[in-house]
């Protein structure tokens, strides 16, 4: 699953050709959050709070970036970097 960020002790990935809706996962000590990019509900998992707010100020400060990553993932192709907070 490649990475496309690393801050605060949180990796960021995302699958090639996953499935909808458009999301990414955090890990963070073991735990991982699924997060939907448009309205950054979590969709599954857990991480402590701090973390999880780090994680959706990320996601909303990102969004286009994020779509963009999405897009190129479902068409088979390396999502690319972004950058941290």
């Amino acid at each position: 699953m490649p990475e496309l960020c690393r801050f605060a002790g949180i990796v960021i990935r995302m699958h090639i050709g996953d499935h909808a809706p458009p999301h990414f996962h955090a890990t963070y000590e073991g735990r991982e959050i699924q997060m939907s990019i448009r309205d950054r509900r979590i969709l599954n998992g857990q991480l402590p709070p701090r973390q999880s707010r780090l994680v959706t100020q990320w996601a909303t400060e990102r969004e286009a970036e994020l779509l963009a990553a999405w897009a190129r993932a479902a068409r088979d192709e390396a999502p690319g970097a972004i950058e941290p907070l």
